[in-house]
């Protein structure tokens, strides 16, 4: 008997086995039994497939299977055997309800429930079957029907526009529903269920998402800053208006679906005009829209005085952003309406016509207009020794700024009136005629000649501007053969020449020479002396006892100048003489830590300066010969407590022969004014390119 048994059992588990091969995967559901409850008792083996389809035939594997009276399905799902489409001693089949849920089933016979060992798991296919309308208008709702869309996490549209389940309208099983977003655009449908790796259906056809249309502009010419009218279909549907010159609007008057109002912006251009949707979609209209321009019908007065205001009047003016005189300088407006402008006419304005324009590319050109001249009435004394006063009357002198004598020396003046200017003859004028020249560069020239006698005073005419000690000085001039002596400030007198005659000196620059802006004198051999125009000699400036250090590298406290190599790795701390500096050692080819300090608290210098507007911040600069580039640094900021100050180009020199100089830099050119504290946060520069090859010294500042 108990072999029979075995056998039984044997042929239960083999058929199992061939159903797993067949139908896909079943769970092993129960444990082994003592060969003697096999004979009687239900027995569960297996069940399957796993996963199932709801709707799909479920079949359980085991033995004692007529004993089974009802199947339990999750979540207390009933099915009586009637229900069952299989019921033998070693197998039921069962169709699974739509409403079955995950868990473990249970068979139930007259004196057992048996529980299976593992949990029924469901095959849930998303499928859209169809969607409607077909053809929708952003903001309305779309209905998608299919199966398990209940399983839907995210609705997604052409462009990627998504739609999440908590903004769906309605969900089920069969059907969800949603509005379609504005920024969604023909194409499929897609809906996901929301995974990490998700699955995606897509709608085999497109929804058809509406678009607005335009169909006409007016009015047309129209007027810049006023409202423009565009008509069409489903233009509630736009976000932006653009006008020609690409300029966008999204503010509109008033907004229907067939009918808008925007404000035409005053630097649109002509062309046509764009309509563009939520979705980014652009509309174009077949027609352009053509922008009014100005007209001027008269310019007053005319001839008009530079200074002056000029009435213009015409139409459409209060268009105009700008108003252009011949030579090219802007005007300033004073009032403007509609029909007339009132405009100051600028000092370099010259005779020629005026140019109004607006910010939408349109222009107007007036008649010719012309510019007061100054008149000369007479000129006293006409003869006279050079070095003496003239004085010139006539008319409009307020216009003059340079008066030219006929060697082409220009004097600048300061009329006293409108009628009167006096003016020194430069010691090399000569006779003739004179010039004066008016703030917009006319010219006016007198109708008689002066007789001018030229005493034996020697006369600069130029001067090198920039000169290092040691270096020859060129001074150019007329009646220099009269110079006994050329002598330096601080009464430095010149010791070795180069040429000289009556026209030119060469001198070179004793190495002691005061340095900085300076003057030099020329000592004739009558013993006048002649101050020569400013020009610099480079060198450093003194320490003074009211100079307030900020970083000179030396021991202060516990800090010195080795806490202060560049932190851009780019500088290296030396001792020359026993003075301690910065050099850069490595070129930045772009911005970086030129100097940095910000140690106070181990005894750098950090002062607090009030009326900082009163000081000159300076630094001492050392250019090593054959070093190019250093004038290339464009983009310098001092750097002071913590606050940064532009400054930009120009401030290093291209070259300083290898010498020590000074730069200075008034603080008001950084735009600094009351106090500065320095005495907490970094102080330093920064900026760059800049090359290797030059070291920094005494970062300071001198009152003015």
């Amino acid at each position: 008997m108990k072999k029979n048994n075995i056998k039984i059992r044997f042929l239960t588990i083999l058929l199992a086995l061939l159903y797993v091969s067949m139908s896909g995967i079943m769970f092993v559901s129960c444990d082994d039994d003592d060969d003697d409850k096999m004979s009687s008792e239900v027995s569960l083996l297996s069940y399957g497939p796993m996963p199932i389809a709801r709707g799909a035939e479920l079949r359980f594997i085991g033995t004692n299977f007529l004993q089974v009276k009802t199947v339990i399905l999750p979540a207390g799902i009933e099915i009586s055997a009637s229900e069952f489409t299989e019921h033998t001693e070693t197998s039921i089949k069962l169709l699974v309800p739509q409403n079955a849920a995950v868990g473990f089933v249970q068979l139930v016979t007259a004196n057992e429930t048996i529980t299976s060992k593992t949990q029924m798991g469901y095959s849930e296919p998303i499928s859209i079957d169809n969607f409607a309308p077909a053809s929708v208008k952003p903001g309305q709702e779309i209905t998608l029907t299919g199966d398990y869309l209940n399983l839907v996490k995210e609705v997604i549209f052409t462009s990627r526009v998504s739609v999440g389940d908590t903004l769906f309208s309605a969900q089920s099983r069969k059907e969800l529903k949603l509005v379609v977003p504005a920024e969604a655009q023909t194409g499929p449908i897609a809906v996901s269920n929301g995974e990490a790796d998700p699955i995606i259906i897509t709608t085999t056809t497109d929804l058809t998402v509406t678009l607005p249309t335009l169909t006409a502009i007016s009015p047309n010419p129209a007027k810049a800053g006023t409202a423009l009218t565009i008509t069409g279909t489903d233009l509630d549907l736009v976000k932006t208006v653009v006008f020609g010159g690409n300029k966008n609007v999204t503010e509109f008057v008033s907004q229907t679906a067939t009918t808008m109002e925007v404000i035409i912006p005053a630097d649109a251009l002509d062309g046509t005009i764009s309509i563009i949707t939520a979705s980014n979609i652009k509309m174009e209209s077949e027609d352009e829209l053509i922008l009014v321009a100005p007209t001027i019908a008269s310019v007053s007065p005319n001839p008009v005085k530079n200074g002056a205001d000029l009435t213009i009047t015409g139409t459409d003016l209060d268009l105009v952003s700008a108003v252009t005189f011949s030579g090219g300088v802007g005007g300033t407006i004073v009032n403007q309406s509609a029909t007339e402008i009132q405009v100051t006419v600028p000092d370099l304005a010259v005779t020629g016509p005026v140019t109004v324009s607006t910010l939408s590319n349109k222009s107007a050109l007036s008649d010719e207009l012309s510019l007061i001249k100054p008149t000369i009435t007479s000129i006293e004394p006409m003869a006279l020794i050079a070095g003496n006063d003239i004085t010139i009357t006539g008319t409009d002198f307020d216009l003059v700024k340079t008066i030219i004598f006929n060697t082409n020396l220009a004097v600048n003046v300061t009329p006293e009136s409108e009628t009167s200017i006096t003016v020194t003859v430069p010691e090399a004028a000569e006779s003739g005629t004179i010039k004066l020249v008016t703030i917009n560069g006319d010219e006016v020239e007198s109708m008689e000649s002066l007789a001018i006698t030229t005493p034996n005073t020697p006369v600069i005419t130029s001067i090198t501007n920039v000169v290092y000690p040691g270096e020859l000085l060129v001074i150019e001039g007329t009646k220099l053969n009269f110079v006994e002596s050329v002598v330096f400030q601080d009464d430095i007198k010149a010791t070795q020449y180069g040429i000289r005659s009556e026209n030119r000196i060469e001198v070179y620059v004793p190495e002691n020479a005061t340095t900085g802006t300076v003057t030099l004198k020329l000592v004739a051999f009558d013993l006048t002396e002649i101050t020569s125009p400013e020009f610099n000699i480079p060198g450093t400036d003194p320490i003074l006892s009211t100079t307030i250090m900020i970083n000179d590298y030396e021991q202060h406290g516990g800090h010195n100048g080795y806490w202060d190599n560049s932190w851009s790795g780019i500088s290296e701390i030396l001792v020359e003489n026993g003075n301690t500096f910065t050099r850069i050692k490595s070129a930045s080819s772009g911005d970086a830590w030129i100097i940095n300090c910000n140690h106070q608290s181990s005894g750098a210098l950090g002062p607090i300066v009030d009326n900082i507007q009163n000081y000159v911040f300076k630094l001492d600069i050392r250019i090593e010969e054959g070093v190019t580039g250093a004038e290339n640094a464009s983009t310098i900021q001092f750097i002071l407590g913590n606050s940064w100050n532009w400054y930009g180009a120009g401030l290093f020199p291209a070259s300083t022969n290898g010498q020590w100089i000074t730069i200075s830099v008034p603080a008001t050119t950084l735009g600094l004014s009351g106090t500065l504290d320095l005495s907490n946060g970094t102080n330093g520069l920064y900026g760059g390119p800049i090359p290797a090859g030059i070291s920094f010294d005494n970062f300071r500042l001198d009152l003015k």
